[in-house]
């Protein structure tokens, strides 16, 4: 695991389908399925998806990963 070199939070590393990696909040949350929602959530397999969380496991659609540049004390500092 790794740490983020702005916050020091510490960070996981998932490819995306399309081929590169995003960094993300180490912790997985509970997520349900919003499409067009504000929140986005990376499942392990890399897929991003539109969705609310954190919610009660009984209400979750899955599990996943939160965008790292959501959480960020500076996310712009990494932007590109």
């Amino acid at each position: 695991m790794q740490k983020c070199r702005t916050c020091g939070a510490e960070i996981v590393w998932i490819r995306t389908p399309a081929g590169k990696t995003m960094p993300c909040d180490a912790n997985p949350v509970c997520y349900k399925d919003k499409p067009g929602g504000r929140g986005k959530i990376v499942t392990p397999n890399g897929t991003v998806l539109s969705c609310e969380y954190p919610v009660d496991d009984d209400k979750a659609s899955g599990v996943g990963y939160v965008p790292h540049w959501a959480t960020c004390s500076d996310p712009e500092r990494h932007r590109r």
